[in-house]
């Protein structure tokens, strides 16, 4: 069995407040869906079946979104509202109830990537660590110059960045609550305790990856999609498809073919 699902799914949104100030962010739309159903398919396309979204922020949307939607046997998918105003960490130990004593994995409502989860978990557990975060290397917002002295001999169109930043897509040991306090911003403390104490191990996704912060990030996915390049889904990803992979991506298939037809 795959380890149970967290989606991060409580936060205002306030950068994307052109969509956000009526509808959760979660379920601002790529592609005529929402974008926590791409991000449930990310997964569920790789086999896991239990999700577990920590709701917030006009939660009872994304509850009645949940409830209606048409979840593949033997996808499950709970609201739990664990407040409007917990920070991320908090929203964490609000679930660790219901995470029973597995690892379990955790990730942002907001976040799409052709990520191998599998190979994830794989590295996570290899590496004995209480928790793993997926890092990844950004494509930068600007153009960059090329100087020799003060000679501008070229430019990069947007090149990737050097550094590594959290990319979401984490996994965690139930020992790795213990580090996370009720008020605390899983990103902070929690996360830089780990790391000073050497409980913490990156995972290097070289792949797609994208997150949508603002609303020209909805606008860059939302034409990817529309344009048949979403690398995040799975018929867009290389290599060799399991049986959960083709049945979730046929299912996405005909739901995204209805929306378009609406």
């Amino acid at each position: 069995m795959k380890p149970p699902v967290v989606i991060l799914c409580g936060g205002r949104g306030t950068r994307l407040r052109e969509k956000t100030e009526s509808v959760p962010k979660p379920l601002v739309e790529i592609g005529g869906r929402p974008i926590l159903w791409h991000v449930i398919g990310i997964y569920a396309a790789q086999g896991f079946d239990r999700f577990l979204l920590a709701t917030g922020y006009l939660g009872d949307q994304i509850e009645r979104f949940v409830s209606e939607e048409r979840w593949p046997t033997p996808v499950s998918v709970e609201c739990v509202d664990t407040g409007v105003d917990t920070p991320t960490g908090g929203r964490i130990v609000a679930l660790g109830e219901r995470l029973g004593d597995g690892t379990f994995c955790a990730t942002y409502a907001d976040g799409v990537a052709d990520v191998d989860l599998g190979a994830l978990i794989d590295e996570h557990r290899a590496g004995g660590a209480l928790a793993t975060v997926t890092v990844v290397r950004p494509h930068l917002q600007w153009g960059v110059a090329e100087l020799d002295g003060d000679e501008v001999t070229g430019f990069v169109e947007k090149p990737r960045s050097e550094h590594w930043i959290n990319g979401g897509f984490f996994c965690f040991e139930p020992g790795a609550l213990d580090h996370i306090a009720p008020d605390s911003v899983l990103e902070r403390e929690p996360l830089e305790a780990l790391a000073a104490g050497g409980r913490l191990r990156a995972y290097r996704h070289e792949g797609f990856w994208d997150c949508m912060d603002t609303y020209k990030d909805a606008v860059l996915l939302d034409d990817l999609w529309r344009a048949g390049d979403a690398p995040w889904h799975p018929w867009n990803v290389d290599g060799p498809k399991s049986t959960d992979i083709e049945r979730f991506s046929a299912h996405q298939r005909r739901g995204s073919a209805g929306v378009a037809r609406g």
